[in-house]
């Protein structure tokens, strides 16, 4: 990154930032995507089982990945008070603690799956999709968390567009391994919905081995010195890297994970409800990749300013980021709610999904907006490295209101699933009030430090 004195060049290194981001975010999402699209083709159950064991994995993967995300705002701190020798030592300490993250998260898995999709109301066919394809992805665990940690260096460092590169190449690799593994083409095995799991697990090898590739061959990367030593574990390091990660992981758990409670809260209402509200709900993702993105680039530019004590730089980014995500949502609202039904079909052939899916993408148009607001804020809270008020905040917003209205409204109001919905819409709502008004707070706070 670069400092910049103008509103026009923070707006050209803003969007520098953010537009590779975006990209590499929607073709994350869109391996998603095709896995849950491809699987709803093969077969109604394939769809509810690959729905719910994505729900199941989305809020560990994105808790656990959240923790070094912590890497963001350390390393951009970092550049901005130009300490360009701490960057080497930060990516190899996050390394060990990803070690200890893919231990966890394999002993998660094999104590939590199966008594989690026993208590659902599945049929079998669907129950053993989940289960399998959760299995499958479990072999890709050890490069999904390496890729992790060395693409969040690569977009700290103002090189985001390397990111998006690896990403566009691989979104084609994965949709034609699930093609061969879902269908069964030129003598692969037909596995169903199982396949996405199988060709999402060889995607993630591909990514780890090309990002490995590129850092250890980049010029800038070789300047910094990364992966070219790997130091001793630093606990003083390590314990600055989870104080300030674990705070981040568990407000994206905390977010993440409502949806996939609704997920196990729905379960009673059958495969054809569960299958509607994951495509409502993986629709809804894909449209916030852009708040996500904006996040991300504001947890760079505002630790890049703050590093370097210029707090009113900081705040003209958070400006930035916040009218760009709210003109969008506006925007992507208005499409919502006029192609709903085209929208929906995209996802199944069953008449009966397609039209309660419809419906659940109407009422998700309204945590949207929501979300053009908290997540933005939550990234330029993150540069600030304010974790600790973040995670109370999002916890009480998405728990503590959230989820009980939502189960209060399904199980004594002729809302039914809607209820669920309309609790969110409240949680979410809260909880972007505040966090703004915790990010105007700290504004405050830290001219008067400045001063």
């Amino acid at each position: 990154m670069l400092e910049t004195t103008t509103l026009s060049g923070k707006i050209q290194q803003f969007m520098k930032i953010f537009f590779p981001i975006l990209v590499t975010q929607v073709a994350f999402y869109l391996i998603s995507f095709f896995d849950t699209v491809m699987a709803g083709r093969y077969g109604s159950a394939d769809l509810a089982g690959v729905g719910v064991g994505a729900s199941l994995w989305a809020p560990v993967y994105t808790g656990l990945t959240g923790i070094l995300l912590a890497v963001a705002p350390l390393v951009s701190q970092a550049m901005g008070a130009r300490k360009e020798r701490e960057v080497k030592r930060i990516v190899i300490q996050a390394l060990y603690v990803s070690v200890v993250i893919i231990v966890l998260t394999v002993l998660l898995g094999l104590v939590l799956v199966n008594p989690i999709l026993n208590q659902m109301e599945l049929s079998d066919q669907a129950r053993h999709v989940a289960r399998i394809y959760l299995v499958m992805l479990g072999f890709g665990i050890i490069p999904m968390f390496v890729f992790f940690v060395l693409r969040t260096l690569i977009d700290s460092l103002g090189k985001s567009n390397i990111t998006m590169t690896l990403l566009l190449f691989s979104l084609p690799i994965n949709v034609a391994f699930n093609y061969l593994f879902i269908f069964g083409k030129f003598g692969f095995p037909e596995l169903g919905g199982i396949g996405a799991g199988v060709a999402t697990a060889i995607t993630y090898w591909i990514l780890c081995i090309a990002v490995i590739g590129v850092v250890l061959k980049g010029e800038l990367f070789q300047r910094l010195g990364i992966l070219r030593r790997f130091y001793k574990p630093d606990v003083t390091r390590i314990k600055e890297l989870v104080l300030l990660g674990a705070p981040i992981g568990l407000a994206i758990f905390s977010e993440v994970s409502i949806f996939s409670a609704v997920t196990l809260l729905l379960g009673a209402y059958g495969d054809v409800v569960i299958g509607a509200y994951q495509a409502a709900i993986n629709f809804a993702s894909f449209v916030y990749m852009i708040p996500l993105s904006a996040a991300s680039a504001l947890t760079i530019t505002v630790g890049f300013e703050m590093g370097a004590k210029r707090v009113k730089d900081a705040v003209q980014y958070v400006w930035i980021g916040l009218l760009l995500c709210l003109v969008v949502s506006l925007f992507s609202g208005g499409l919502l709610y006029v192609q709903n039904e085209r929208i929906a079909a995209l996802y199944s052939n069953d008449p009966a999904v397609i039209k309660m899916a419809a419906h659940f993408m109407i009422l998700a148009i309204f945590f949207q907006l929501s979300d053009a607001v908290a997540a933005p804020t939550q990234g330029a809270l993150r540069g600030f490295k304010d974790v600790n008020v973040t995670f109370i905040l999002t916890i009480t917003a998405y728990w503590v209101i959230g989820l009980p209205l939502g189960f209060y409204f399904e199980r004594f109001t002729e809302l039914g699933p809607d209820g669920y919905w309309w609790g969110l819409i409240i949680g979410l709502a809260v909880g972007a009030s505040l966090l703004l008004l915790r990010l105007m707070h700290l504004v405050r706070k830290s001219k008067e430090v400045v001063k």
